[in-house]
């Protein structure tokens, strides 16, 4: 179990990397081809700066799920990683209700698989 904790907490620690570099430093070139259908392509660059605040927060998620694996006490890393992955599945839930049901899919169930394995190997 602590290995399928580990492989999923990165899973989601990579994806909110990807989706902080995305809305950060690609929202009008790969942003537009992403978010295809999802906005109008004449509304990337007035929403730039919208864009790249939300991606400077998926960075902190990914920030606070790697630092997790930094944390030498095991019940620290635990708690750290309870938390963020916790911070993430809430995030997609409010996502997926205010902006997009796939949101759930994409980001919300690799969080609520990693946040499984982890108490898991955490209480099993």
């Amino acid at each position: 179990m602590e290995t399928l904790a580990i492989v999923f907490t990165a899973i989601v620690a990579l994806e909110h990397i990807y989706i902080m570099w995305l809305e950060m430093f690609a929202w009008e070139t790969t942003g537009k081809k992403v978010f295809r259908g999802s906005l109008p392509d004449h509304l990337f660059t007035p929403t730039k700066k919208l864009a790249a605040n939300q991606g400077l927060y998926n960075g902190f998620l990914a920030a606070g799920l790697l630092w997790s694996f930094l944390i030498q006490d095991p019940a620290w890393s635990f708690n750290i990683r309870v938390f963020f992955l916790s911070c993430v599945i809430v995030a997609a839930l409010y996502g997926a209700t205010t902006a997009s049901k796939s949101i759930l899919l994409k980001q919300g169930v690799p969080a609520i698989l990693a946040l499984i394995f982890v108490l898991l190997s955490r209480y099993v």
